[in-house]
């Protein structure tokens, strides 16, 4: 019988890697996060609802804002409503389950709501849909 002259000393785990790999994920999913984050992050107060739904965000879908003096901003960028039913129009074109979200502002009139409604129902979104709070979540 052969000994070995030292004592195994145990087996040792290197955290640093792994330390590293949650601080590398952690950085990746904040950034990823604050980019997602563009569209919903207009000064726009939204009504309560009782029974609201989540938000549904796909690549498809076309986000409106219609802020509290009744302005429409799509992608950060303020459209008429004729403008805004020619680039509805050309999505439905290239998908015809185009998805479009409807944000606005509590203080708005609701003519200027029912104005963009209007123009994404006779452009060919067959079901738009209006974002609202649910109550106690913010509004």
């Amino acid at each position: 019988m052969i000994q070995n002259p030292e004592p195994d000393a145990g087996v040792a785990v290197e955290l640093t890697p792994i330390i590293d790999m949650v601080f590398l994920l952690l950085i990746f999913f904040l950034i990823a996060t604050t980019f997602h984050q563009t569209e919903r992050e207009m000064q726009i107060a939204l009504p309560s609802a009782a029974a609201a739904s989540p938000i549904s965000t796909t690549l498809r879908e076309i986000i409106v804002n219609v802020d509290a003096e009744g302005q429409v901003i799509v992608s950060g960028r303020r459209l008429e409503i004729d403008a805004l039913s020619a680039l509805i129009s050309e999505a439905v074109d290239q998908n015809p389950d185009q998805k479009v979200t409807v944000r606005g502002d509590r203080g708005t009139s609701y003519a200027n709501i029912v104005r963009v409604l209007d123009a994404c129902k006779g452009s060919g979104v067959r079901e738009p849909y209006l974002d609202t709070v649910t109550i106690g979540a913010g509004g």
